[in-house]
């Protein structure tokens, strides 16, 4: 089968190329899924560098998640040939087939297509890890995202929105922000560059954010501790910026709001159960069409450079799939 590979660490992408390899063999326990769509996430890109914390000994093959149809599964699996599934696990999505943990896997959401179920789990199992597990939003709360344009961000806001928070959206490019609010409904989308916590003020009337959720980190994040409320939440889901922040504790002390570290897929692991609710939540959204994952562009897995590039140069409003066999 045709997968994408990485042979070495590099900064330039230069140790990834497309090559022929063994279809996986299934081990017991695992299900054999034929790859429909597999979405492209951040961590992607990091693990082609060896910057992301999980550090996959190379040569491996890249891709956090997928979906696509069952080939073969362990007849006490819950997964039988011919199911339409989603998920996937630290590597191995971008390729034709996959082998995975069953409990790596769910049914896809009824009436959604590959492309779509590849784009959802990741995203939105973050966003509601963050949002609503550790974030314990409320109706009417102010929900201050960050990287908005990115998968993750866009899923935050959709996921906000439709739980009935009132959400402000920034971006590092306003040329990005009519297609931002298109896409999830905000209620604001600024530019989160220099001092934006008056602009925060201004749009909340004074109140600030209950909840500020932070997959950018470095500047923006040592802005956003002035733009939350007392006893607000800041949730910190990465450094997309590059630069890990610090912060003075006296600063949560006197303002009395909450900085809470975010690892969906650590949550789930350690906490299975609440990873099986978090999930049977975002199906039942889905399928009601209350939230829809953002798509920015389809490709086949042989044009992977532009995707990858694309995500590197931050051109994307939203996620990129990448269709092997395509």
């Amino acid at each position: 089968m045709q997968a994408l590979r990485v042979d070495h660490l590099s900064g330039d992408l230069s140790g990834v190329s497309l090559a022929d390899i063994p279809t996986p063999a299934r081990a017991p326990g695992e299900v054999l899924v034929r790859v429909r769509a597999a979405s492209l996430n951040f961590p992607d890109l990091l693990m082609t560098r060896g910057d992301y914390q999980f550090k996959p000994q190379a040569p491996f093959t890249s891709g956090l998640e997928f979906a696509g149809e069952v080939i073969e599964a362990d007849a006490d699996s819950g997964f039988a040939p011919g199911d339409r599934v989603m998920g996937g696990n630290k590597t191995g999505a971008f390729a034709e087939c996959a082998s995975v943990p069953a409990g790596k896997l769910s049914p896809m959401p009824a009436g959604m297509d590959f492309p779509a179920a590849a784009a959802l789990g990741a995203a939105y199992s973050t966003a509601f890890t963050g949002l609503v597990e550790l974030g314990a939003l409320q109706e009417g709360q102010w929900v201050l995202v960050h990287g908005a344009s990115g998968g993750v961000g866009l899923a935050a806001c959709d996921l906000a929105r439709a739980l009935g928070a009132r959400v402000i959206a920034t971006t590092g490019s306003l040329a990005k922000s009519e297609r931002i609010a298109a896409l999830t409904g905000a209620d604001a989308v600024i530019e989160a560059a220099g001092r934006f916590r008056e602009q925060v003020a201004d749009l909340t009337g004074g109140a600030l954010a209950d909840i500020v959720f932070d997959p950018v980190g470095g500047d923006v994040f040592d802005e956003s501790t002035r733009c939350v409320a007392f006893a607000g939440k800041l949730i910190v889901v990465g450094f997309t910026s590059g630069r890990i922040a610090e912060v003075s504790t006296n600063i949560p002390l006197i303002k009395g709001f909450s900085i809470i570290g975010l690892r969906a897929g650590e949550y789930a692991r350690r906490l299975p159960e609440r990873g099986r609710v978090i999930q049977r939540a975002i199906a039942r959204l889905a399928e009601s069409g209350a939230i829809a994952p953002a798509i920015d562009r389809t490709l086949p897995l042989s044009r992977w450079r532009e995707a990858f590039g694309a995500m590197a140069n931050r051109e994307l409003v939203g996620k990129v799939v990448l269709v092997p066999g395509a």
